[in-house]
């Protein structure tokens, strides 16, 4: 059931992770889902430190990771206000100790530089909007392009923003279509050593409807593709594997 939050407009209470994680989001326009699971289960449970989620909405990937890996700390970075006081309420009533709310905008160097403090994240994760305004119909919905949709700077100043946020020897992991795998590559800005690919098939024997890029920073390691991640059963239930990520109970087999 829909009500009214604080942070305005209808929203609904979720169950992730199985139940374990509680989060409330818009009851219309983008809502969480297979993406942001994805991007939480990127390392282990044994993973320790920082974890910067950009483009955080109302904090599913970066609360998700936290919620798995006892040892992280998070800060959930959004633009929009109502998304970034979803996030904090969520932050509140799941993982207070562990989790902050940064309101800014990641494109700006002025408001980057000025909010985050001179520690580094060990690990960036962000699903970055994945439409170009010049290449694809908008959608009339205000909150949902502005998800959806990537702004001034386009994707490479996305990925350079991630970057300035990340420590030296730090681990970058984005999602986005498949079929920009190529522009995601170019994005980086960097040869592709220390860059994992993993492609995610809806159902076996169709095609990939996502890549999971991993970035290790200060690694020469060549490039390589990971054994992919089928979604779906013919019948349409999750395969036991995405299952297993749905519930917060396994990483990506990198």
């Amino acid at each position: 059931m829909a009500d009214t939050a604080a942070s305005g407009g209808q929203t609904t209470l979720n169950a992730f992770c199985g139940g374990r994680l509680m989060l409330r989001q818009p009851a219309h326009g983008h809502r969480a889902g297979t993406d942001a699971m994805l991007l939480s289960a990127c390392v282990p449970p044994s993973f320790a430190g920082l974890v910067d989620d950009v483009g955080a909405g109302v904090g599913t990937a970066g609360l998700a990771l936290a919620l798995r890996c006892a040892d992280a700390r998070v800060r959930l970075i959004e633009n929009d206000p109502t998304s970034a006081a979803l996030a904090a309420e969520n932050a509140a009533a799941n993982l207070p100790s562990r989790a902050r709310v940064l309101e800014l905008d990641i494109l700006s160097p002025a408001a980057r530089r000025a909010a985050i403090d001179t520690e580094r994240a060990d690990l960036v994760v962000t699903n970055p909007p994945f439409l170009d305004p010049a290449s694809f119909r908008q959608s009339p919905d205000a909150r949902r392009r502005a998800a959806h949709v990537i702004g001034e700077g386009g994707l490479a100043g996305w990925v350079a923003a991630c970057l300035d946020l990340l420590a030296p020897r730090g681990t970058l992991v984005l999602i986005h279509r498949a079929d920009a795998t190529l522009t995601l590559l170019e994005a980086l800005g960097t040869p592709t050593a220390g860059v994992t690919l993993l492609p995610v098939y809806p159902r076996a024997g169709g095609d990939a409807s996502r890549v999971l890029l991993r970035l290790a920073r200060g690694s020469r390691a060549p490039l390589r593709i990971a054994p992919a991640l089928v979604l779906h059963q013919a019948d349409g239930r999750f395969t036991p594997e995405a299952e297993r990520l749905h519930r917060g109970e396994g990483a990506l087999s990198w």
